[in-house]
């Protein structure tokens, strides 16, 4: 079958585009690994009619029974090549699969899969009480004693960000990066923020909430939230690099302003791999603009 659209990833971004589309009666494939941000976050925030916090998981079952009831369709799995067509694209699944889909029009909304250490209980209080991102949740620390886990720079930017919200911050250098530790020590103690250097061994949560940290040091800290901000997060950018599309030097894809579609004609994308704030609403919005511009791209 030659579908008139395939969407690479089914967040937020994904499942806006594909509601988009069907409301267009455009047959859309959309193949997802079901391991992004929007599957690990338990609850948003910041997101308008939901004042006390939805799950990432609540609102892409109810994106994707939406578009499924406008016979869009999907399919669980991992793309590992795309492949130009004369007609469109090829879309290859991971080689357990090796299934391969055609489409006329591509989507990536692959998003980024950030770099968490293995804490028992962490991915339970993502959202809830320990979060990635100070423009998304910096509001629910306003006041309140903080807990940067971290690495090396990434820790010491977050906790200088955080002290818009609060002046109460503890960085917790969490992979023992030595390059510039005592500089960032002593540059963090200008503004009154302790730097442990004994990474987290266990986080105490309750339900959700985070209630505390043991240090490997034995040190426990009774904390109520956190933030973690270990570097090095994947963009997950590898098929739009693949076909050729201008990526930013921090793996971000290129879009055009108004049409979100890369530097490749016929390939869009939309939501966290793009050059933008990396936003719920940001990426809903993304989706639906990639895909009214794929529909006119398609008449």
């Amino acid at each position: 079958m030659l579908y008139d659209a395939i969407i690479i990833g089914g967040g937020i971004a994904g499942l806006q585009a594909a509601i988009q589309l069907g409301r267009y009666g455009r047959a859309t494939l959309v193949l997802d690994a079901e391991d992004g941000r929007s599957v690990l976050c338990r609850s948003y925030h910041n997101v308008l009619g939901w004042p006390e916090g939805v799950s990432g998981q609540h609102l892409r079952d109810l994106g994707r029974r939406q578009a499924e009831q406008l016979g869009i369709e999907f399919r669980l799995g991992t793309v590992n090549r795309v492949e130009r067509q004369e007609d469109g694209w090829a879309v290859q699944e991971e080689e357990s699969s090796g299934a391969v889909y055609y489409g006329k029009r591509l989507l990536l909304a692959t998003g980024i899969k950030d770099r968490l250490p293995k804490l028992e209980g962490l991915v339970e209080c993502l959202g809830e009480s320990i979060y990635i991102c100070p423009d998304c949740d910096g509001f629910e620390v306003k006041g309140r004693a903080t807990l940067v886990i971290g690495s090396g720079e990434a820790g010491a930017a977050m906790a200088l960000t955080l002290r818009y919200w609060t002046d109460n911050i503890i960085v917790v250098e969490q992979t023992l990066e030595p390059t510039g530790r005592e500089q960032r020590r002593a540059k963090l103690a200008e503004h009154g923020i302790r730097y442990a250097d004994s990474p987290v061994q266990h986080l105490h949560a309750n339900g959700g909430q985070l209630t505390g940290v043991t240090l490997l040091s034995g040190e426990h800290i009774a904390v109520s939230h956190a933030f973690m901000a270990m570097g090095g997060n994947r963009v997950r950018s590898e098929l739009a690099m693949q076909l050729g599309a201008e990526v930013a030097d921090n793996g971000h894809v290129w879009t055009d302003p108004r049409t979100k579609m890369t530097s490749v004609p016929h390939v869009w994308a939309a939501g966290d791999i793009g050059i933008h704030s990396e936003q719920l609403a940001i990426a809903m919005g993304e989706g639906a603009q990639a895909a009214i511009w794929m529909h006119k791209s398609l008449l």
